[in-house]
């Protein structure tokens, strides 16, 4: 037995036998839809097929028509105007599409991002005194701004317009700025979930008085990077955003795609693992604005060289966030096994603009809330992010304990803050104590959301591409999870460390390989013909023309016992891995006291009913069937190891049938006697039998009183009793270890598998009838 390392939640239902079909699509596909709320063809089709036409007017947004005025006018009168944007990949994307939006108008524009290290975030005085002091008549914001109420005012005081656009969650209240362009501000525009360009894009739109497609391979960076809802507005900029990306010529996405040796068509992994990090980077590292002049230069020459430079920047990024995590993961207390309920670390010379990720991979490693935090010895402060466990809501349970903090913000998922550093060890108390009040031991558990569970035979490529209609994946659309029981026909390691796990499933008319990342140290406690539970997302690899069907696997378990075959051998330690946490135990027969690995050993008469472990080595044969039954009878267990291995095998020699016994009986009566030391050697060579079969006919007749045994001489009796060959001890038992060993040793894999199968099941069948009855 495998346990699943996250908690698997089947969130799909049988489909209604009166539920209309959905034309052009295969039930899975229609299943599939209709969990994402769509049950007619018009939504299917516009679901599956997003068009420009689907965007709404930007007029529609409230503040739009001044804001657009308010542009024009300053074109006309040759004001200058600043972009104010944020430091992240919609932020310097928003920037690029409102920058280049304006120049295309005619306007004299730049743009400003603050540093995240000496500003922080969202707009502030001193920017806004240097846009003043610049000559700077009119301020827009990207992507930031729906906060800044005492900017808002300062700009006012400046004699400087201010237009707010934003997307960010609204406060109680707004800023007074000239206009504010925000999704949440304005009720009659109908979709609410614009990422920050995608408000950028709206604007522009509204600004130029046609649909800007030469923005669209910048909206889709920043609208599948920022993790908005993948669907309305946000489906359509992503899908044909992607197609606008995977063909441009603008030299900063071709100098992007060459450094990071991207081919043929993106795809929202692309941008959301490639593209989106590398443009992240330099914001954590230091100031953003060269992925602004990435993204809005013309010469290609000059965008190669930054996006070298910015190529550099990530993979020192890169080298900055292990390097950290691996420091905190050493200071995480871990008792049990387990580490304490909320992750609070603290160290002085952490860059502050890499913790959120550092928090994720604790989070990850460890299924608890992570706070990261950067200790200021000169501030006497501590600032940081944090992430958090989808049952452990970050914002509303630190608002419990809102005084703890300096600043503090964030949403349900992800925050930031800052503290002083005598409140950190009450910090943790605090939250840990919240944890333990609030949380049950499965809510550690990562979730895995199931869309269904198929079948090898219904996985086909056609199937594949179906469902793959439904891209681009994300937030609000996920990719869709597929539960699959199967035996696999092979498992094996890869990968260079061979710390990776592929499998080979196989049907009489199905092939589907399955890739388990970082699930190597599982290989070891795959048994042979296990059937496999795995959870993951059915693609197709093409490798030379070919495409294979494969699952890339996010968890697995094995629900069955197991049985894992050592007999005989001589390497037992190297492939035994004693999974930490768990109790193994290794029962005798025969007296043994040692084990491999120093397993602890038991003897299997003193083992109890109701014994249990959680994995069980085997070191002897039993002398009897009947102990061995009686030990699986008692004991529970999810996994047998057997170990033993024989010196001398009954099984391999000679048996002799009962008319090997008649004519050795014969041929004495015959000769009258039989010298066992000179003669059992002629005999056997003669007859083609083995010595130790005439040894043991003549110990079986002796102990019968057919034959007397005096010096090695054997005499048959004058006057024997009629008996039968089985009222002999030593013929039983003789037998009897021939069945034992037939049966436990030389009996092949799945021969093995099957006896024992008899003994587990039954107990197992026991086991849950006493569970169900509350004994």
């Amino acid at each position: 037995m495998i346990q699943s390392k996250m908690k698997w939640k089947f969130t799909y239902r049988n489909p209604e036998e009166n539920s209309a079909g959905l034309p052009g699509v295969t039930p899975l596909t229609q299943q599939l839809l209709e969990k994402r709320g769509i049950h007619d063809a018009e939504a299917a089709d516009r679901f599956l097929r997003p068009s420009i036409d689907q965007l709404h007017d930007p007029m529609l947004m409230e503040g739009m028509d001044r804001a657009v005025a308010r542009v024009k006018e300053a074109i006309a009168s040759d004001q200058s105007i600043l972009v104010f944007g944020d430091y992240d990949a919609d932020g310097v994307t928003s920037t690029s599409v409102m920058v280049e939006a304006l120049r295309k108008a005619g306007a004299d524009c730049d743009f400003y991002i603050p540093n995240r290290f000496t500003e922080g975030y969202g707009p502030n005085k001193e920017a806004f005194q240097f846009a003043y002091d610049s000559g700077y008549a009119l301020i827009i914001t990207v992507d930031t701004g729906i906060a800044a109420m005492e900017e808002a005012t300062f700009a006012k005081e400046l004699g400087i317009d201010l237009i707010i656009t934003d997307h960010h969650e609204v406060q109680e209240v707004l800023p007074d700025a000239y206009a504010i362009i925000h999704p949440k501000t304005s009720a009659d525009y109908p979709f609410q979930e614009l990422a920050g360009v995608g408000v950028a894009f709206k604007f522009a739109h509204a600004l130029l008085g046609r649909f800007p497609k030469e923005f669209l391979d910048l909206a889709v960076i920043g609208t599948i990077a920022d993790l908005v809802p993948l669907k309305g507005e946000n489906r359509v900029l992503a899908s044909i955003g992607l197609q606008a990306i995977s063909h441009s010529t603008r030299p900063g996405i071709q100098a992007l795609r060459k450094v990071c040796s991207i081919e043929g068509d993106m795809n929202e992994e692309t941008i959301g693992f490639t593209i989106g990090p590398r443009l992240n980077a330099v914001g954590r590292l230091q100031d953003a604005t060269p992925a602004v002049d990435l993204l809005l230069s013309e010469d290609l020459e000059e965008a190669d060289q930054i996006a070298t430079f910015i190529n550099q920047l990530n993979q020192e990024r890169q080298k900055i966030v292990a390097a950290i995590a691996k420091e905190a993961e050493e200071m995480v207390s871990v008792e049990n096994g387990e580490a304490e309920n909320v992750i609070v670390v603290a160290k002085e010379g952490w860059n502050p603009g890499v913790l959120g990720i550092v928090a994720s991979k604790l989070v990850r490693q460890f299924d608890r809330p992570a706070i990261v935090l950067a200790i200021d010895e000169e501030k006497g402060e501590a600032k940081g992010s944090a992430r958090s466990i989808d049952a452990f809501d970050l914002f509303s349970n630190c608002m419990e304990i809102r005084p703890r903090f300096i600043h503090f913000g964030g949403h349900a998922q992800a925050a930031g803050m800052t503290l002083a550093i005598d409140q950190i060890d009450d910090l943790r108390s605090d939250l840990i104590s919240l944890a333990e009040e609030k949380l049950s031991d499965d809510d550690y558990q990562q979730v895995l959301d199931i869309e269904t569970t198929v079948e090898l035979e219904d996985i086909s490529l056609k199937q594949i591409e179906e469902v793959n209609q439904l891209r681009p994946f994300g937030m609000g659309n996920p990719k869709p999870l597929f539960h699959l029981n199967h035996t696999p026909k092979e498992v094996r390691l890869i990968g260079s460390k061979k710390n990776h796990l592929k499998f080979q499933f196989q049907s009489q008319q199905s092939r589907l390989d399955g890739i388990a990342f970082g699930m190597g140290d599982l290989y070891q406690q795959i048994s042979p013909q296990a059937a496999l539970d795995v959870v993951g997302e059915l693609g197709i690899n093409e490798w030379n023309g070919r495409k294979n069907l494969q699952v890339m696997i996010k968890d697995l378990r094995v629900k069955e016992w197991q049985l894992f075959d050592h007999r005989g051998s001589k390497h037992i330690e190297k492939n035994l891995i004693i999974p930490p946490n768990q109790t193994f135990a290794a029962v005798s027969f025969q007296g043994e006291e040692q084990a491999p690995c120093d397993v602890p050993v038991i003897q299997a008469e003193t083992v109890e009913h109701g014994d249990s472990y959680d994995g069980l080595l085997i070191i002897d044969l039993p002398k009897r069937m009947s102990d061995m039954t009686k030990l699986l009878s008692k004991l529970e267990t999810r996994k047998v190891y057997v170990c033993y291995h024989i010196q001398e095998s009954t099984f391999l020699k000679t048996w002799p049938s009962r008319d090997h016994f008649k004519w050795f009986y014969g041929m004495l009566l015959k000769r009258g006697r039989f010298n066992l030391h000179e003669e059992a050697d002629l005999l056997a060579n003669r007859k083609g039998w083995d010595k130790s079969m005439v040894e043991f006919i003549s110990e079986v007749f002796f102990e019968l009183d057919f034959v007397r045994i005096k010096d090695g001489i054997i005499t048959a009796e004058s006057e024997p009793s009629q008996k039968d060959l089985r009222e002999s001890s030593l013929y039983l038992q003789r037998e009897e270890q021939l069945k034992i060993e037939r049966t436990l040793y030389y009996s092949t894999y799945k021969e093995l598998k099957s006896w024992f199968d008899q003994y587990m099941n039954q107990r197992f069948k026991q086991v849950k009838e006493e569970v169900t009855n509350g004994l």
